[in-house]
């Protein structure tokens, strides 16, 4: 099956072979500020626990949390995923630029860094090259706890930058892109700043401020991480698996929601630029659905949506 980051791959190569797989380490500002970024929100959301039980925590919160969490979760799985990595539909200039800038809030790596890392994983899915498969220490239970950590959040703190000219080069052709990409200070800044100013503004107060800081900053680029990361780790570790795929990508339906449909991940592995990835009855995908949308607002097109005989084709059992 050739997909379009096959052909990306093979652009890329060229007639003189492959490029390398990095292109380079990290510098030491760049390697504090992903501990920094990674950690503190960690550590904001251990300490939600406690402090949710009686201080701080309030319906404004509450709701500038979800809001954000919602628009960054959609900004990385339509923008960042569905669009910029897979090619599962083609959007307008506007649409396309406020997708990167969704997925920048999300403080999850610039776009550019983000599909060069996502397509190397579905180069060498659950193999060496992957860059967060749980299976690459073996099977062992202590090598599958090694595992899960790794495919988790271990690799985000690996020195080594994932070729961006190899498994990105349509991105860094496009200049829109580019310019996003070299605001991500930016957009990191914005998404803890934005939820305490509106805080601020609608309590009229600087605690109104603080707390929003706190939980729809902090604490809820914390959670929206974690669910990031369980696709990378626990949707490839157990699940179920009704589509053939050639490594071990399976759904796991408790993510669903909050995952906005990425954690029908067997399906997507299967057909990567499938824009749908809850095809089977009852599995929501709120992703898709933003997708339909869109497409019908004219903003999106040209949309790969999956049909009854390629999804048969795939199904597990079939020829």
């Amino acid at each position: 099956m050739t997909t379009t980051l096959d052909k990306t791959e093979d652009s890329a190569a060229g007639d003189k072979g492959p490029k390398p797989m990095f292109e380079g380490q990290r510098n030491m500002a760049t390697q504090i500020a992903v501990y920094v970024f990674i950690l503190v929100p960690f550590a904001a959301l251990i300490a939600a626990v406690p402090l949710a039980w009686g201080w701080g925590l309030t319906w404004v919160d509450v709701i500038l949390a979800v809001a954000f969490y919602w628009i960054t979760l959609l900004g990385v799985t339509v923008g960042y995923h569905r669009l910029f990595t897979h090619n599962s539909f083609k959007a307008k200039r506007g649409t396309r630029i406020l997708l990167a800038v969704m997925g920048s809030l999300a403080v999850q790596s610039p776009p550019i860094t983000w599909v060069a890392d996502h397509r190397r994983h579905h180069a060498f899915s659950d193999r060496d090259g992957d860059p967060h498969s749980p299976w690459l220490f073996g099977t062992s239970p202590w090598a599958l706890a090694k595992g899960f950590w790794h495919a988790h959040m271990g690799w985000i703190f690996d020195k080594d930058v994932t070729n961006k000219e190899r498994f990105a080069p349509d991105l860094m052709a496009d200049k829109d892109l580019v310019r996003v990409n070299k605001l991500f200070v930016v957009f990191t800044t914005l998404t803890f700043l934005l939820p305490a100013l509106l805080g601020g503004l609608i309590t009229m107060s600087w605690w109104g401020a603080l707390t929003a800081f706190f939980w729809a900053g902090f604490v809820r680029v914390a959670i929206l991480h974690h669910i990031t990361w369980s696709t990378n780790s626990i949707c490839h570790m157990i699940g179920e698996r009704p589509f053939k795929s050639r490594d071990k990508a399976a759904n796991f339906w408790p993510l669903a929601i909050l995952s906005g449909g990425e954690s029908w991940h067997n399906l997507h592995h299967a057909d990567p630029t499938c824009a749908r990835h809850g095809v089977q009855r009852g599995q929501i995908d709120i992703s898709a659905r933003v997708i339909w949308i869109f497409e019908k607002l004219g903003w999106v097109y040209d949309v790969r949506w999956p049909t009854q005989q390629r999804l048969a084709r795939l199904a597990v059992g079939k020829d």
